[in-house]
């Protein structure tokens, strides 16, 4: 009975779970027929139990797991359209400067955010209307003011890994800059450090043997503790974040060390006064006291 439970499953995928069907009694009583592939060549061949024309090699386990509660139909059809929806919030030049400006972890208020993307203030609303409505940003007042910042470190994440991608596509002609120059040197993403100072911070504490990364996670060895609780980290109150992961960093191709962690690192180095921010950027320099630290 494998094919009539196939027929299902490619019914279910080709027109939805939720489309109006009708019963196939050459079938049995729970098979449930869009009325389009009722008129196709493949269900007729089907009915007269003849063999179909395409590989239905379809594994039982996860055939079983797709056909439950029409979760193929989901899978397969409704991901592609989300993807695209997001896909056109980001690609439009000022939406995707107004984000790239909230990479550095703060909170910016509508003025700003139109300043970045050069638009008007109305303009600007309307932008940031559609990015709050899709969680993309996420919205604080502060009594008259509101502030709007990157809604979680997973849309930091899908920002940061789009940057890797745009690095590694077709050469663009335009000159390099100063301030590319300082980004790529040390920057913040989100709110852990990035650029060839968060490498370098990593690399360092991967080669003290303090830190472990593997592709999709990380832990930080018992020495490793106990160097951190002497630098002056508190890495108890971990909450429910992530607590160590590797970020690949679009301007050394390398990962840099994000999660709790990385955003302990980076706070605790602004609060002994090592680094500080580049006004209107997500650059950060190294101060003397830094330098001597």
């Amino acid at each position: 009975m494998r094919t009539e439970r196939q027929l299902r499953f490619l019914t279910d995928i080709t027109f939805g779970a939720g489309v109006p069907v009708h019963t196939c009694p050459q079938l049995d009583r729970d098979s449930r027929i869009a009325p389009e592939w009722q008129h196709s060549p493949l269900h007729k061949q089907a009915l007269h139990k003849q063999a179909l024309p395409i590989d239905l090699s379809i594994p039982d386990e996860p055939f079983r797991r797709a056909s439950r509660n029409g979760a193929c139909y989901n899978w397969f059809m409704t991901v592609g359209p989300f993807i695209a929806e997001i896909a056109a919030l980001v690609g439009e030049p000022a939406r995707a400067n107004m984000l790239a400006a909230l990479m550095d972890g703060r909170a910016l208020t509508a003025g700003e955010l139109a300043y970045v993307a050069r638009v008007t203030p109305q303009t600007a609303s309307a932008h940031l209307s559609k990015l709050t409505e899709s969680k993309l940003l996420a919205l604080t007042a502060q009594g008259r003011h509101r502030y709007y910042r990157l809604a979680s470190p997973q849309v930091a994440r899908m920002l940061e890994g789009m940057m890797a991608v745009v690095v590694d596509g077709p050469p663009r002609h335009r000159p390099r800059s100063s301030g590319e120059d300082k980004l790529r040197f040390a920057r913040t993403c989100y709110d852990h450090l990035a650029g060839q100072l968060g490498v370098k911070l990593t690399d360092a504490l991967i080669a003290r043997g303090h830190l472990v990364l593997t592709e999709d996670g990380g832990q930080v060895t018992a020495e490793g503790m106990r160097f951190l609780g002497k630098f002056g980290l508190d890495l108890k109150d971990r909450g429910r974040r992530c607590f160590c992961r590797p970020c690949l960093d679009w301007s050394e191709r390398r990962p840099h060390v994000a999660g709790a962690l990385g955003a302990a690192l980076a706070t605790h180095c602004f609060d002994l006064g090592w680094i500080a921010r580049v006004k209107d950027s997500r650059a950060v320099t190294v101060t003397q006291k830094g330098q001597s630290g």
